[in-house]
């Protein structure tokens, strides 16, 4: 295997590696920005307010994109890593 394929094996990975966490970041993001203005315009600083719905609502959205993170890592092992290693 060439330095070149390894690279591009390494690129890959971090690509799918994005696509995986992209769902779950991004709601996290939203979701607290919104916790975080109704905090701000009430003057509610409860702790309990800021991690109880982000962390229902990432375990909803988990449970939704899971056959996509599931169905992209499946893939990339059987296009990319599993041939390297057969072929190796």
């Amino acid at each position: 295997m060439s330095e070149g394929e390894i690279f591009d094996m390494l690129r890959q990975g971090l690509w799918v590696s994005v696509l995986i966490s992209a769902p779950l970041l991004t709601v996290a993001l939203v979701v607290g920005v919104v916790i975080g203005l109704f905090q701000a315009l009430t003057s509610v600083q409860e702790m309990t307010l800021t991690f109880v719905p982000k962390a229902g609502v990432m375990l909803a959205v988990f449970w939704l994109s899971m056959s996509f993170m599931t169905s992209t890592l499946v893939s990339f092992f059987t296009d990319t890593i599993i041939p390297q290693i057969a072929g190796g």
